[in-house]
């Protein structure tokens, strides 16, 4: 009885590439990547401050007491979506006005338009999980550094700042 060979076609090339392509996209999955650093300890608690300035807004202390009454927002790193993060605290800040003096000396004072035209100026401390990497903090599958632009979105505001500060491990 002599032994049928079977050829390989087209088709059974096709199936064999989409089996490994589905399966290299499974183990290169950003959340099972972040899950297995998850499971093995690789992920560490990330303190994360953004500073948002200038932005114009009706009522600040609003927006501020909006964030803090959630205790969380939505990030967007380099406009990737990466899940909420908790606020840990929300500080205004206070613009200032600072002018030379004739005989050398720098005087510096609150903004006086802030009562006309009010503006959000405020560091949001936020609190996340990450990794460290090669290049910095990966925060939300993005390499992260101090500088970077951030966007925040709570229920009623989404506003743009850059990153200010990082500390990774501490509680």
């Amino acid at each position: 009885m002599a032994a049928s060979s079977r050829r390989v076609s087209l088709v059974d090339v096709g199936a064999a590439a989409a089996v490994v392509l589905a399966a290299a996209g499974v183990i290169w999955s950003p959340k099972l990547s972040g899950a297995v650093a998850r499971a093995t300890g690789g992920m560490v608690p990330v303190t994360l401050m953004v500073d948002v300035r200038g932005v114009p807004v009706a009522n600040p202390d609003s927006v501020i007491n909006a964030a803090r009454s959630s205790g969380k927002v939505a990030i967007v790193i380099r406009n990737q979506p990466h899940g909420s993060v908790a606020v840990q605290e929300v500080l205004p800040l206070q613009r200032r006005l600072s002018a030379v003096l004739p005989d050398g000396k720098v005087v510096s004072a609150p903004d006086p338009n802030q009562q006309t035209f009010p503006s959000l100026d405020a560091r949001f401390v936020l609190r996340g999980e990450g990794r460290k990497g090669a290049d910095g903090v990966v925060f939300g599958n993005q390499n992260l550094k101090i500088g970077a632009p951030v966007e925040l979105e709570g229920s009623n505001f989404r506003v743009i700042g850059s990153v200010t500060g990082l500390q990774v491990g501490r509680s």
